[in-house]
């Protein structure tokens, strides 16, 4: 089927762009200032560069820190309107596959409309990236945003995974089970980390019992980010190729 075949191929590229594009804006913010002191001047603040920092690890900035000043937003946000793009049509492809299989399932449409819904919240979160408005309500939306694309991006891939169980049997001659099996795993683990983690990110403050919990919710925020776009460098691997 054609589609498979371009849902395999888009894929890997919902993997790779934002991978390289939100790990070449950490090299830049902690290894290359030369970029940032060109911009903002050799005296430039630690606000605009960090030090020798593992975030995945350290949790000591944010993606949005390592992304929202020059030129770091000039990789981040262009990557992050075509990740958007790819999702899209990723979400298309897959409601045309499983249509064809199950044209009855009404999971389809759940996984497309979150999946869609997630990829709109992306774009509209690299939007605002990087803008300055001290005010509150502002600042509650991007947070909202955020919290958005994250909800309605695992729900979409918890339908999909949904789907792809309820229509095994008509779909395993396409598929690696193995794959499947582990897709299955990655979000179980995604959607139990997310419960698990509201609690600690709607804790007021930065510590609770020796805790930094500003660290954590960074170190959170990286990790997470990983494990949701794994979700897509494992939908190649399970689609079998097709002659």
């Amino acid at each position: 089927m054609d589609q498979i075949s371009k849902a395999k191929s888009i894929s890997i590229w919902i993997f790779i762009v934002p991978f390289i594009a939100v790990n070449a804006c950490l090299l830049i913010t902690t290894q290359f200032h030369l970029f940032t002191e060109m911009y903002y001047g050799s005296n430039a603040s630690e606000q605009y560069k960090l030090g020798n920092i593992f975030p995945y690890i350290d949790g000591k900035a944010s993606i949005s820190r390592t992304a929202r000043f020059f030129p770091t937003y000039w990789i981040f946000k262009p990557a992050m309107f075509l990740t958007s793009y790819l999702l899209i049509k990723y979400w298309l492809y897959n409601k045309n596959i499983f249509k064809y299989f199950d044209h009855q399932n009404e999971d389809v449409n759940k996984f497309v409309y979150f999946g869609i819904a997630s990829a709109i919240a992306l774009t509209l979160h690299s939007i605002f990236l990087g803008i300055k408005f001290d005010n509150d309500l502002y600042k509650l939306f991007r947070r909202i945003i955020m919290f958005v694309f994250i909800i309605f991006e695992i729900a979409a891939q918890v339908y999909l995974v949904k789907v792809l169980y309820s229509t095994k049997d008509k779909v395993l001659k396409y598929i690696n089970l193995t794959v499947l099996k582990l897709k299955l795993f990655l979000v179980s683990t995604l959607v139990i980390i997310a419960v698990i983690s509201i609690p600690i990110i709607s804790l007021p403050g930065d510590n609770f019992f020796g805790i930094n919990l500003k660290y954590l919710k960074h170190a959170l925020e990286w990790d997470y980010f990983i494990g949701v776009i794994t979700f897509y460098l494992l939908t190649f691997f399970m689609w079998k190729r097709i002659n």
